[in-house]
């Protein structure tokens, strides 16, 4: 698809935009589980509580606090919070939002970047948790036991009004260090993970003893949290929309371009390089390999930049987020990418296949269709059936493989991410039955596997299209990148005015591309103004390739073709034809009126010009016998008129012209004797300064030229008058003999 870069090459700034929305697509898509996690495990879970380090702390629990912690963590803390007192003008707005303080003074967190809070939470755990049980060891004889055991004394043993944060300062430093030591040792057997959940609460706890509506704190969480993800939700969509309308217009506007490079680069093709493709291939590579290119450029810009951006941010995300569960991951990529790859393999020479196919079968259709009539004159209609049965039953086989194999892979692959699911589950359900894992951090992790997951189906669904697009855009990169061998010179001349119109051959040679001789040997002859110069011979003796040499449909392989002195090779291709009026031997008709068809010849030709050509061309009796004349409908190819018809009015658009150099190449075939020699005297007269080539195999039709060329194996063996012809070359005399009869040829 790079061979057809230069083309789209106009769109790189939609495309790099699209991939900007798209970053921002993948990112919102990719920060939602974050969010949901923190709505399980923060918002449900710790009810709203995000810290175990509170952002307000009463100036006893402060206090009491900083007892259980060495004096490294004692720093730690004194630098996180600073006090409030009652005198302080803040106070005020303090108290409406924690209405316990009643005058007590307050400890408030200060502003610290996530590494400092991350690392002040486990202490301020471990200190916040310490209080708590002493404060139920007090009025717990049970509790204070169990935990006096770990501190070296029998709390429950405490005098009565004896406050065991009185008594802790007055122990000494010794006894503290033991303490503290047992007390990190109990927090050590429970986990980290634990800990900080038990952190939580009692930081809960701390925030309801201030007078905090917990309840609504949660709530307030909750909603705040899902608000946010409906704001990110809505970035996404309007991102998703905007890549949509991006991706189509680009790839609209793609398959434009290379609709029009096509039909522009084919219209000024030669003859020898339309003989390379055939027409029914020229016309699926203008429309079903496009319509393939349009339709994966769309996906391509939707899907290929997302689907990495999306598996590459779900991998670091999901690692993130649990990493124990890396091995899912991995197990997961192993078995879709042994999937895809097993697809590919069996689907690749089928899409490769398919295009070819087609082609064959718009074959099969084009020439039943064109040949219709030939068909049923020859009762070969269940020939013609049969052929196309097969033509159709190929391509059937093939499409039905490629889609059998795609109904197959997507229930494997919803089978695989059902399964991957479950062992999310399951893993994740032992680990947090273990305290080693949130349940929101497990469902972030299962939603980051789905995301991985789709990711990969996106690029198996692109592996899939895209040898197929690859070979609909080598194709379509054969024709644009097929050099044309018949172009302008770099300085061209011009023709010398005033114009005359006379052609010389001069010695030329040609052979057809690849042929290996040549089917014109040494020609040579000139045709003046105001003369008719006519070609008869054998069939494929070379007559028709003469004439098509001289609008340079072929270039001469030797010798040159000079009209008024002016080699055609060194004018512009518009000069050379625009002095040329050609009737090519098939009569071709376009799709619209009479009158549009003739406009060809003169897109500013006059009424009374019009009617005048098709009176020389003998076709003004039809035209006047429609009630629409000039704006009778013509069919595709001319369909709706017979042959001669056809013919007459071909030749009359080509006098609409007025050329100075007329070619009529096997033009007046389908006309009859009487309605050729009117055309051919009427002709005469409005061509008289002109020059004239015709192309017959009738001698009636030539035997009035000025000049008759004989060919015979693509060499000249006759040229002269009829009468001169008729006593001096054998293969002239021949053919007047088997057409007419000596009174005729007289």
């Amino acid at each position: 698809m790079l061979r057809l870069f230069p083309h789209i090459r106009r769109y790189t700034p939609s495309i790099l935009l699209a991939i900007v929305l798209l970053f921002g697509q993948a990112n919102a898509d990719l920060t939602l589980p974050d969010y949901l996690s923190k709505i399980v495990t923060i918002g449900i879970q710790q009810g709203g509580v995000e810290s175990s380090a509170p952002a307000a702390l009463r100036a006893e629990t402060y206090q009491r606090a900083l007892l259980f912690l060495d004096s490294a963590e004692q720093a730690q803390v004194k630098s996180a919070y600073e006090p409030v007192q009652p005198s302080d003008a803040a106070y005020a707005d303090l108290q409406n939002q924690y209405p316990a303080l009643s005058g007590q003074p307050v400890y408030l967190r200060k502003e610290l970047d996530s590494a400092a809070l991350s690392a002040l939470e486990p202490v301020m755990a471990r200190g916040l948790l310490t209080v708590s049980f002493l404060e139920k060891a007090q009025s717990d004889p049970q509790a204070a036991a169990m935990l006096g055991q770990g501190m070296g004394f029998d709390l429950s043993k405490l005098p009565p009004g004896m406050n065991v944060f009185d008594m802790l300062p007055q122990m000494p430093a010794a006894a503290r260090e033991t303490m503290r030591t047992s007390l990190r040792e109990r927090f050590d057997t429970l986990g980290e993970s634990l800990t900080a959940q038990m952190g939580i609460a009692a930081a809960k706890a701390e925030y309801a003893a201030l007078g905090v509506d917990t309840a609504k704190m949660q709530n307030d969480y909750i909603l705040r949290t899902g608000a946010l993800m409906l704001l990110i939700t809505l970035l996404s969509v309007t991102a998703t929309i905007l890549v949509g309308l991006l991706s189509a217009r680009v790839a609209a506007g793609v398959a434009r371009d290379l609709r029009e490079g096509l039909f522009v680069h084919v219209s000024n093709f030669a003859s020898a390089e339309i003989e390379k493709f055939s027409t029914a291939s020229l016309i699926t590579r203008a429309t079903n390999d496009v319509t393939q290119l349009q339709m994966v450029t769309m996906l391509v810009i939707r899907m290929v930049f997302y689907a990495p951006i999306v598996g590459v941010g779900g991998l670091i995300r999901a690692l993130d987020t649990a990493p124990s569960m890396w091995w899912i991951i991995g197990l997961m990529v192993t078995l879709l990418i042994g999937l895809i790859g097993a697809v590919f393999a069996v689907s690749l020479p089928r899409f490769q296949k398919i295009q070819k196919l087609i082609d064959n079968l718009n074959r099969v259709v084009r020439e039943n269709l064109s040949g219709m009539m030939v068909v049923r004159a020859f009762n070969r209609q269940q020939f013609e059936e049969a052929r196309f049965e097969r033509a159709n039953r190929d391509l059937t086989e093939n499409t039905l493989f490629v889609s059998r194999v795609m109904v197959i892979l997507m229930p494997v692959m919803m089978f695989l991410m059902s399964a991957v699911s479950l062992l999310v589950i399951w893993v994740g359900a032992n680990q947090v039955a273990q305290s080693q894992m949130q349940v929101g951090a497990m469902m972030a992790f299962m939603q980051y596997t789905m995301q991985i997951f789709f990711a990969f189906m996106f690029m198996s669904m692109m592996f899939i299209i895209l040898p197929r697009a690859q070979v609909s855009a080598n194709r379509i990169a054969d024709v644009l990148e097929t050099q044309q061998t018949i172009v302008d010179p770099p300085t061209p001349q011009r023709f010398p005015e005033p114009f005359r119109g006379e052609v010389t051959f001069d010695h030329v040679s040609f052979h057809y591309p690849d042929a290996e001789e040549d089917v014109l040997h040494d020609i040579t002859f000139t045709a003046r103004p105001g003369q008719t110069t006519a070609f008869i011979g054998t069939t494929g003796s070379g007559k028709s390739t003469i004439v098509r040499l001289i609008p340079r449909f072929y270039d001469v392989t030797d010798g040159g073709i000079l009209i008024d002195g002016v080699d055609i090779r060194h004018v512009k291709q518009s000069d050379l034809r625009d002095k040329i009026g050609y009737v090519p031997q098939r009569s071709n008709l376009f799709t619209g009126t009479i009158e549009s068809n003739l406009r060809f010849g003169d897109q500013h030709a006059s009424q009374q010009a019009l009617l005048e050509a098709a009176g020389i061309a003998q076709v003004a009796d039809f035209i006047r016998s429609s009630p629409e004349g000039l704006n009778a409908e013509i069919a595709q190819g001319g369909a709706n008129v017979s042959g001669g018809q056809r013919q007459r009015l071909a030749i009359a658009r080509a006098l609409v012209k007025r050329a100075p150099i007329y070619i009529f190449d096997d033009s007046f075939s389908a006309l009859d004797f009487k309605t050729d020699a009117a055309l051919r005297r009427a002709l005469k007269q409005h061509v008289a300064h002109s020059t004239v080539f015709i192309v017959s195999q009738r001698v009636a039709t030539v035997k009035t030229a000025d000049q008759i060329i004989v060919l015979d194996e693509g060499r000249i063996v006759g040229k002269g008058t009829h009468h001169e012809l008729m006593e001096t070359c054998d293969v002239y005399r021949d053919i007047a003999l088997s057409q007419l009869s000596q009174e005729e040829l007289a």
